[in-house]
């Protein structure tokens, strides 16, 4: 979140939090950080005595869109939104394994519709649990697959 506040966040702890008020759905939401989020929470510390992001030694309190555009072009990104970020992090955790109720929970949906929503799944991810199950043996080769006389 943009506008966040120091007094959102307890590094020691290793959360943040949102404001019923800040959220879309009016309810808190508490948010674990990661050691990238760790990293750039830390970096930005001592920056500013309220706020965590800030630019030229002011708060930042809303993203621009000339400066989200210029930030796309140097970074050679095209045709890419402010809320695709939301999308590509929820697509992420489900592609490396993450619960969708853990997931809904970590970005505040009411509803696992909407965690669906977001987060856009390949197959990929789903190669690992499709192995679960034992491999099967054929000893005869007389035996045949229901429907592979068809194919043949």
């Amino acid at each position: 979140m943009i506008g966040l506040c120091w007094s959102q966040v307890d590094l020691a702890r290793r959360v943040a939090w949102i404001h019923p008020d800040q959220s879309k759905t009016r309810k808190a939401i508490v948010v674990p950080l990661n050691d990238d989020a760790m990293r750039v929470l830390t970096l930005q510390h001592g920056r500013h005595a309220v706020r965590v992001f800030t630019y030229n030694g002011e708060p930042v309190i809303a993203a621009t869109t000339a400066a989200w555009y210029k930030a796309l072009k140097r970074c050679g990104i095209d045709d890419f939104r402010w809320h695709d970020l939301r999308h590509t992090w929820a697509s992420w955790h489900v592609q490396q394994g993450t619960p969708l109720h853990v997931l809904q929970e970590l970005g505040g949906w009411q509803s696992a519709q909407m965690v669906r929503r977001y987060a856009h799944f390949s197959a990929g991810h789903l190669a690992v649990h499709a192995a679960n199950l034992p491999v099967l043996m054929v000893t005869n080769p007389r035996m045949q697959v229901v429907g592979a006389e068809a194919s043949a």
